[in-house]
């Protein structure tokens, strides 16, 4: 489907080989090395789906009505990429969400029809699997916490669904929290980034893989210079688990919980307990302030959420608490978080 845009919407060196002209580095070999991997994905879904995905207002994310007839179909495109010989593909969730069909598109033009097998909504993964004749060309992960502000990278993917295509950039600032959910910790690309590059991957230098594009804020539609990408950090796991298990299961407290910007006092504080949750039967409390998960120190409300999230339910954590400006200790077993849940 179209880019998830926002608002009015929804040190690396040249790599080896690389020539220089006029002073730029070339990205010749590196496009040569990772544009193989990359796919181009077209769905098609009914167009009752694609009215319940647009809000029931009657239009497309391009803003063209609808067909009147729920069994009819329309289309949209996004992009992929290969992380195993096999055929898993990885993409956005919003890409294949509500699709019907799926077709998957090599960078030689060979389409293979696709399924999906698993998602993740909080963080917009999807894995797609295709069952190709050969082994296909597969990128390998990076580790987005190497890369820094003013790194370059390397943008794949299908805008407009066009096809296959590139543009280059640096990334601009990392750990962007731009409210689309509890998980947003995104990597803020300059490279140009287009509806239908959704689930396309971002590289570094070396050819691996160290985001997924998923949001571009624009007063146009189009690329105006800030584009999103999900770390590859967090993508990776989600991925590994979406393989195994076909989903992903998350940790959860049943506590609402809520910063405090002019406190004095360090965690996080409690403002509501879910009755029978994990919380309350640890003993938890509203007005306690959780300082450390597993002594892992927590200073937001989302640093709260990620720690628990992290843990497998049903295992057991410690809660470092001060209550009444006393430090005390709480064994909970770890809930499994609620798809609606937001801590």
């Amino acid at each position: 489907m179209a880019l998830l845009v926002l608002a009015v919407l929804a040190g690396c060196a040249p790599a080896p080989g690389a020539l220089a002209q006029n002073g730029f580095p070339s990205f010749r070999n590196l496009a040569k090395k990772v544009v193989p991997s990359v796919v181009s994905i077209a769905v098609t879904e009914s167009a009752a789906a694609a009215a319940a995905d647009q809000g029931g207002d009657g239009t497309t994310d391009d803003g063209q009505p609808l067909p009147r007839d729920g069994h009819q179909k329309v289309f949209g495109a996004g992009s992929g990429f290969i992380v195993d010989p096999s055929g898993i593909i990885v993409t956005n969730d919003h890409v294949v969400d509500g699709a019907s069909k799926i077709t998957v598109s090599l960078s030689d033009g060979t389409q293979l029809p696709a399924r999906v097998l698993g998602f993740d909504q909080l963080t917009d993964i999807a894995v797609i699997k295709v069952s190709p004749q050969a082994p296909l060309p597969a990128v390998q992960w990076g580790d987005s916490r190497a890369v820094e502000v003013g790194d370059w990278i390397l943008v794949a993917g299908n805008p407009f669904g066009l096809g296959s295509s590139v543009t280059a950039g640096i990334i601009s600032a990392r750990g962007r929290d731009i409210m689309s959910g509890p998980f947003d910790d995104f990597l803020q690309l300059d490279a140009p980034i287009n509806p239908g590059n959704s689930g396309g991957p971002a590289f570094d230098m070396t050819g691996h893989v160290i985001g997924v594009n998923t949001a571009i804020i624009s007063p146009t539609g189009g690329s105006v210079g800030i584009g999103f990408a999900i770390p590859s950090e967090i993508v990776q796991n989600v991925v590994e688990q979406i393989e195994k298990h076909g989903h992903l299961d998350r940790g959860w407290l049943g506590v609402g919980v809520a910063d405090d910007e002019e406190a004095t006092t360090d965690g996080v504080r409690v403002t509501t307990v879910e009755p029978g949750g994990p919380a309350a039967h640890a003993g938890i409390r509203a007005g306690d302030r959780i300082l450390a998960v597993n002594g892992r120190r927590v200073d937001t409300a989302l640093a709260l959420i990620r720690a628990v999230a992290e843990i497998h339910p049903n295992r057991h954590a410690q809660l470092t608490v001060l209550r009444h400006g006393s430090k005390i200790t709480a064994e909970i077993v770890v809930g499994l978080r609620p798809v609606t849940e937001a801590q």
